[in-house]
């Protein structure tokens, strides 16, 4: 059954960039924003995650946890938090299980190939662990700033 609003976000465990297990259960009783991306250290990748990281405070005085996930290692999103100093977590999703789990992982274009890959996708998930919103076929512009207005409506 397809991932969708007003339901249970399904649990999951993933390693973080220092090799923690994490489960997204683990953070029942705060709000969550869960973003897919693609690949660390790409152009929009790095735009999206840093629009995150400036607006960090308006997260946190709204008491809300930031989970990035992508196919990459521990070892790679350890790199790319330290580089851009990224304050909160990155979760290795190296199978794509989670992205496929909650259909952010589809056939992609990109000059004229045709591949499989992360489709950049947010979801909103309430503190009760219901998801609240989701964001398809995200801009890393402006993401961030799109997120905490949702956030305020909720």
């Amino acid at each position: 059954m397809p991932v969708s609003a007003n339901n249970p976000a399904p649990d999951f465990e993933l390693l973080d960039e220092t090799g923690t297990p994490r489960r997204l259960s683990d953070y029942r009783g705060k709000p969550v924003v869960l973003y897919f991306y693609p690949k660390d250290d790409t152009p929009g990748c790095t735009k999206e995650a840093c629009s995150f990281r400036d607006d960090y405070s308006e997260y946190e005085k709204a008491g809300v946890i930031i989970l990035g996930v992508s196919p990459d290692s521990p070892k790679s999103h350890a790199k790319f938090k330290e580089k851009y100093n990224l304050p909160f977590t990155l979760l290795a999703d190296e199978n794509h299980q989670v992205c496929e789990l909650y259909g952010a992982w589809g056939r992609k274009k990109f000059m004229g190939r045709e591949y499989d890959g992360v489709l950049r996708t947010t979801f909103l998930i309430g503190s009760d662990g219901t998801i609240l919103r989701i964001f398809p076929d995200v801009k890393p512009e402006g993401h961030s700033k799109e997120v905490l207005a949702a956030l305020e409506a909720a």
